[in-house]
């Protein structure tokens, strides 16, 4: 297969599988490879019209007969009504009140077998099993008992499934327009492993009798075979590569940053390098053991990688700029006469517009033990702020309705932390560093404080539970509300520093004036050298300074 003809599927998948493709990243966590014991999965939900906001659904209970109304997530099309169950949970984000945390990403997969028909999209689908189910065995059972029940709407999808004890990996697709239901493998992450996907289906092989760590639907083989996809044995049965093969795109833009992740967590990731970037078949493991054990800040900054350091890292080409921008715009692919050539697809990217880590913690009750730390816009360049999951209400700055993709909303954190960033990106070297300074301010209080609030937390909780679950929202409220505020200053402070290209001296945030208060002379920093010797080589002589002709 060409580099050229990869390409073109790719773009195909793009455009036959939702706004969402090519666009989110997972990392799954288990608790055996945490410092604390805490289970953890993380999320970036990208997408160039995705609009950051934080979801919640109190716990309802719903008379016999109720219906549910779905629409799909990503485009808010109504598709039908199923049953409402009679008691539902509470849900903050992507997190229950039980702990139960579910993400995704979209891998598109065999076009033909999406089911325009089906009344059930992967948000949906997310988002229900959240209100019904406590444990990630049983939300498994649900999402399959729903697309069964109903059909399925979306394209070929994998979930990251956790609760405070286990964490599954479940790679799903539909069947076609008029078969109901879907195919699908999930695996337990072994305890003391992480895991990882990107926008491709990464379960292969998998064990066909052992139901404590790998369930499936009872035809994922027979309905391969039935389709003509697959005629070997069973046992060597490969899910990636029957519904969703790999192509080159399928592996820079996708499988490359599951193993930048990998890479953080232990060393011998450097062996896979070739695969990530398209130049080798041999694929990387389901889940690996790290090197030492992970906290949350381990993973957050998992999720702020930019390839740095590697073949792949932008901020060192051309591209980048003067100031070594990690970043390109889209579109993804593009052409030089007649030649197709890519950007880099990292983690952390400008059009996500919600990320999170979900922790969960099985030392805690259930209100107390989970906290959604949820970031809005780009993570490299977001703050993640603690959302327990016991909390009641959400704060204004994160709430639907507050403002919306194309309605700028001045208290809403999408476009506080957007104005940060979009400023940022102008000059990105220089600002980074500021702005890193205060996410790492905010982000420490942040740490040193949840152990004071989970042991006030407890002592509520052992007297009253609402009581605590009060004191956990006003905690997870403030601090958000906080946080916005400091950002929007933030944003301030840089216009001021960074006005017009110079640079203006200032120390712990106060800018200098000389003895009359006047501003002090701004600095005018330029370039860097390297920059200045590509316009050289760029220009010739153009610019070069010269002695005017004698008349």
């Amino acid at each position: 297969m060409t580099r050229l003809f990869s390409l073109l599927i790719v773009a195909l998948l793009i455009l036959s599988s939702g706004t969402k493709s090519l666009a989110c990243t997972n990392i799954l966590i288990t608790k055996g490879a945490t410092v604390d014991g805490s289970s953890m999965i993380s999320y970036a939900a990208d997408s160039h019209v995705l609009y950051g906001e934080l979801y919640h659904w109190p716990a309802m209970q719903y008379p016999g007969g109720s219906m549910l109304k779905v629409v799909e997530w990503d485009t808010g099309k109504y598709l039908g009504e199923i049953e409402q169950v009679e008691q539902t949970y509470s849900v903050i984000g992507n997190m229950n009140e039980h702990q139960l945390s579910i993400g995704e990403t979209t891998y598109g997969g065999r076009s033909e077998l999406r089911d325009t028909t089906g009344l059930i999209d992967y948000g949906s689908l997310i988002y229900i099993t959240l209100q019904r189910a406590k444990t990630a065995r049983e939300a498994i059972e649900i999402m399959a008992g729903l697309v069964e029940k109903y059909g399925y709407y979306s394209s070929g999808e994998t979930f990251s499934i956790a609760d405070p004890n286990e964490v599954w990996i479940m790679d799903l697709i539909g069947k076609g327009v008029g078969n109901k239901g879907a195919v699908w493998v999930a695996v337990k992450i072994p305890d003391g492993y992480i895991s990882a996907h990107a926008n491709q289906a990464r379960i292969t092989t998998f064990p066909l009798h052992d139901k404590e760590n790998c369930l499936y639907s009872k035809d994922v083989i027979a309905f391969a075979r039935e389709k003509g996809y697959f005629k070997g044995k069973n046992k060597d049965f490969s899910f990636s590569d029957t519904y969703a093969p790999l192509d080159f795109g399928a592996v820079r833009f996708c499988e490359a940053r599951v193993w930048s992740a990998f890479r953080h967590a232990n060393s011998s990731m450097d062996k896979y390098i070739k695969y990530a970037m398209g130049e080798s078949s041999e694929r990387m493991p389901l889940f690996i053991k790290p090197d030492h054990k992970l906290t949350k800040q381990d993973i957050m900054a998992m999720m702020r990688d930019h390839f740095e350091g590697t073949p792949m890292d932008m901020s060192v080409d051309v591209g980048a700029g003067p100031f070594k921008l990690p970043y390109r715009w889209r579109p993804l692919t593009w052409e030089v006469d007649g030649v197709e050539y890519i950007n880099e697809r990292a983690i952390a990217t400008q059009q996500t517009g919600f990320s999170f880590v979900a922790q969960m913690r099985d030392w805690l009750p259930d209100p107390i033990g989970g906290i959604l730390w949820f970031g809005i816009d780009d993570a490299a360049s977001s703050v993640y702020m603690p959302m327990y999951c016991g909390i009641t209400k959400v704060p204004h700055s994160i709430e639907v309705g507050n403002g919306d993709m194309l309605t700028f909303s001045p208290s809403s954190a999408f476009w506080v932390f957007n104005t940060v960033s979009n400023r940022v990106y102008s000059r990105y070297s220089d600002m980074i560093v500021d702005v890193k300074k205060v996410q790492s301010e905010l982000e420490n209080k942040f740490f040193d404080f949840i152990p004071a609030i989970d042991d006030a937390a407890k002592v509520l909780y052992a007297k009253d539970p609402e009581l605590a679950r009060s004191f956990l929202t006003d905690f997870s409220v403030s601090q958000a509300e906080m946080t916005v505020n400091r950002w929007r200053d933030l944003g301030n402070f840089l216009l001021v520093k960074y006005l017009d290209g110079n640079l203006h001296f200032e120390e712990n945030g106060v800018f200098k004036r000389n003895s009359h208060g006047y501003p002090a002379h701004a600095e005018h920093n330029g370039y860097s050298k390297e920059f200045y010797k590509k316009i050289v080589n760029e220009t010739g002589d153009k610019l070069k300074m010269k002695e005017l002709p004698k008349k």
